[in-house]
């Protein structure tokens, strides 16, 4: 399975947590679409595969005009993409925006709502308010659109256990397919890292944070939800089929300003930088990787889901050194090996992995 990822940096504006490579300036929108299609054109021969999966990320690539959205596809090789996401905010969500992008062949959307209290969303610069994701939710399904993904973020300024839970139980009621619920982290160079420094807000303190993924993990499997990567959630069989990919190995070619690309062999990425970008083209720098890395790389996103690690695609010497590093956390029960030689962190251990991967990965 191939997938291809396209970057649309541009935002209404910044929320005050992101720090995501984005921009409001939309005057070079048509420049960065022609620049999309000339990268495409000169990299298509990195992945030897068809794209199973096409994801539209950014930044808000549903403040894009949907003509402007419909030539860029129409310029690419995605008809033949089994999941085809957008990702959107409420606000942009109308019967003509999602008429046009199921047009155009999207058949799942990724929804940014974080929160379903007002307070909350303001206190992190979001547009919409609570009645516009709902809106928005009830606008996709009204249109044809059920293959719905929304996140959710816990630990935000203002929010306690009672506000998280009516979060939560709000979104789970209704009974999407899939979600994603992330801890807030306070990232420099953002607003929000700004005002903490400044004392203006102080984070949400570990313990807490800790009780509110206790109940995620709860709830979500109460309502029918496996818990398949460390911030993923999706009923039977409906995975991302596309954010797998990067979980897996799998390769996948990435467009745009910021995007990161892997064929299976080599790491790529774009610098994140728009004009760079449009006026330098083309920019893309070749990660150059060790053994060692590429180990760290495997651990890294393998140990983040479910499936776990599989000790069969190592080498012998590097498969016995992770069986005897792991064998305390074996012993604790935070992570645990399959008689099929399948590694994997414990789901309650993965609010703290952070720990336990910084004793496996080599430096």
């Amino acid at each position: 399975m191939a997938g291809l990822y396209i970057h649309i940096p541009f935002c209404h504006s910044k929320c005050s947590y992101c720090d995501f490579f984005s921009t409001p300036d939309r005057r070079r929108v048509d420049e960065l679409l022609d620049t999309l299609v000339r990268e495409f054109e000169m990299r298509r021969g990195e992945i030897e595969e068809d794209f199973e999966t096409v994801y539209i990320g950014g930044g808000t690539p549903s403040i894009i005009p949907a003509e402007k959205l419909q030539r860029l596809c129409s310029r690419l090789p995605i008809g033949r993409a089994k999941e085809f996401t957008i990702e959107v905010n409420p606000e942009d969500v109308d019967v003509e925006a999602v008429s046009a992008w199921r047009e155009i062949g999207v058949n799942r959307v990724s929804m940014g709502i974080q929160s379903f209290d007002d307070q909350e969303l303001a206190a992190i610069n979001r547009r919409h308010d609570s009645r516009r994701a709902t809106e928005a939710i009830e606008c996709l399904r009204r249109c044809g659109i059920d293959n719905i993904s929304c996140d959710l973020i816990y630990g935000l300024p203002g929010q306690d256990m009672d506000s998280w839970q009516n979060s939560l139980e709000k979104l789970l009621s209704y009974k999407l397919p899939h979600m994603s619920a992330y801890c807030l982290s306070y990232e420099p160079g953002t607003a929000l890292y700004a005002r903490m420094t400044a004392g203006k807000i102080t984070p949400t303190d570990d313990e807490t944070l800790e009780r509110m993924y206790g109940m995620l993990c709860d709830k979500t499997a109460e309502a029918g939800y496996e818990h398949y990567e460390i911030s993923n959630f999706a009923l039977p069989d409906m995975r991302s089929r596309h954010n797998s990919s990067y979980w897996t190995s799998s390769p996948y070619l990435g467009l745009g300003p910021g995007a990161h690309s892997f064929d299976g062999r080599v790491r790529r990425y774009n610098p994140s930088n728009l004009r760079a970008y449009i006026d330098g083209f083309p920019a893309t720098i070749i990660d150059e990787e060790n053994e060692t890395e590429r180990l760290n790389d495997k651990l890294i996103t393998a140990l983040r889901t479910a499936d776990g690690l599989d000790l069969k695609e190592l080498t012998q010497a590097q498969a016995r050194r992770l069986k005897e590093e792991t064998q305390g956390f074996i012993a604790d029960g935070s992570m645990s090996l399959t008689p099929a030689g399948r590694l994997r962190i414990s789901e309650r251990a993965w609010f703290t992995s952070d720990a336990i991967l910084r004793e496996l990965i080599e430096v």
